[in-house]
């Protein structure tokens, strides 16, 4: 990665009207914080900033180790942030281990409201795709937002209604189907090894071993004509649909230029998609 690349790219996006970054003490092991921190440092009080915690890491190596929501650990978590940071408080602090144990959750919870009545942060919310989980959020001082693995190709109606009923911001992890719903990718494409995408990850979707996935790259085509329509962009398509998923949807795309900065701004100057495109989208995908 070229940090300075980065650097400039954020600011674009600022200057473009982006509010919201999104990222985590685990990635890079600590250098994307250190990085938007960087950037951010002259603007903060122009922009919201969330992070996550719960996985522990070798920062020399640059690997995960495992998990860790003990009370004593996501306050010590929460100090590290806010240096890399180069910051007095986090905005939005999420736990990002999104299986965590009811009962362990609501102890996380009781600490992250002690940080949020210490002004550390000034809000939390969760990481998870499952729907009792999130419910939990519902209601606690504090729990502003749930983020959830959502996108054109791929909704999760249940945790949007858990979201909008709860009061929560609906955070929109892979709005961008890791990259798929860009347009780059075809049948013939493939992703070398250290490429995350290429990687053989259980976890990773729409791409095997570094291939598309077919049944992705169909579904698609079936829908890329209403996405590219008003003069969007694929990725600008796929960003406007989930503007339209709700009004407190918030699409998290990632970057790594300033043309992908600008390309993903882009798609708040034509706004959501209409009811209208959402329901035939729904008609052509079968759901």
């Amino acid at each position: 990665m070229d940090d300075d690349e980065s650097i400039r790219a954020i600011d674009r996006a600022v200057d473009l009207g982006v509010t919201f970054f999104d990222t985590a003490d685990v990635y890079g092991t600590g250098h994307s914080e250190r990085v938007l921190g960087r950037a951010l440092r002259d603007r903060r009080d122009a922009v919201v900033i969330a992070t996550k915690f719960g996985y522990t890491y070798d920062e020399a190596r640059k690997e995960i180790t495992g998990t860790d929501t003990s009370a004593a650990y996501v306050r010590r978590a929460c100090e590290a942030s806010l240096a890399r940071l180069g910051t007095d408080y986090i905005d939005l602090y999420q736990l990002h281990v999104g299986d965590t144990g009811t009962a362990a959750a609501e102890d996380v919870f009781a600490e992250l409201e002690s940080l949020v009545d210490k002004g550390m942060i000034r809000s939390y919310g969760w990481s998870t795709d499952d729907e009792e989980r999130a419910r939990m959020l519902a209601g606690r001082h504090g729990a502003a937002a749930v983020q959830f693995a959502i996108n054109v190709l791929s909704d999760v109606p249940g945790l949007v209604e858990v979201s909008e009923e709860a009061g929560l911001a609906g955070l929109a992890r892979s709005p961008l189907a890791m990259g798929l719903l860009t347009g780059k990718f075809t049948a013939e494409s493939r992703l070398p090894a250290d490429d995350v995408r290429g990687s053989g990850h259980s976890w990773v979707t729409y791409f095997r071993d570094g291939r598309p996935d077919q049944d992705a790259l169909d579904r698609l085509a079936a829908v890329r004509e209403i996405l590219t329509s008003e003069g969007r962009t694929l990725a600008q398509g796929a960003l406007a649909w989930i503007l339209a998923r709700g009004e407190a949807m918030i699409p998290i795309p990632g970057f790594k230029s300033v043309a992908q900065a600008e390309e993903n701004a882009g798609a708040l100057d034509r706004g959501p998609l209409t009811p209208a495109q959402m329901g035939e989208i729904d008609a052509l995908l079968a759901r």
